[in-house]
């Protein structure tokens, strides 16, 4: 068995945990709400894994990248890697439904398992579920916390912004 591998990567929205086997990242934790991850007893902190992602992510926080090439090894059901993997699809500075979504993968009564499968991703920012928005235009729940998914829609929207968040 591979022993996961973590480090940690300072960024505008607070410290992001990167974790998985060295190569490929299997996780990206925010520093609060229901997406903070904490690292398991059996973890090992590395902090020279993950340079490419680290190197990626902090051009996507620069606005010099708007598409990940990364090694990715997320762990889910067949159904919820068919919705990461639409996820990935929705472009930079664009935003779609839970439904939208639903449709694209074929499954147009199933937007609110979409919006489970959103909730579980475990590559955010990578795998861009911040850009699933209600089919109201409301910004829905986000593992980052609202204020976060604000934060990264602001980004990708070329206005001229941004303070780093608050811890």
């Amino acid at each position: 068995m591979t022993k996961t591998l973590y480090t940690y990567l300072d960024s505008p929205i607070g410290s992001l945990l990167l974790a998985g086997d060295g190569e490929r990242l299997s996780r990206i934790g925010f520093p609060r709400g229901k997406g903070s991850v904490r690292p398991s007893e059996d973890w090992q902190r590395d902090d020279l894994a993950f340079a490419v992602a680290r190197d990626q992510l902090q051009a996507y926080f620069n606005r010099e990248l708007r598409i990940f090439d990364l090694p990715l090894a997320p762990k889910g059901t067949p159904f919820q890697l068919s919705v990461w993997r639409e996820l990935s699809r929705i472009p930079w500075g664009e935003t779609a439904s839970y439904g939208a979504v639903a449709q694209r993968i074929g499954k147009p009564s199933a937007s609110r398992a979409v919006g489970a499968a959103n909730g579980l991703n475990p590559l955010p920012i990578v795998v861009p579920c911040h850009r699933v928005i209600g089919a109201s235009g409301a910004l829905t729940g986000f593992g980052g916390g609202i204020d976060t998914k604000k934060w990264l829609l602001t980004l990708e929207s070329e206005a001229d912004l941004l303070a780093p968040l608050e811890a």
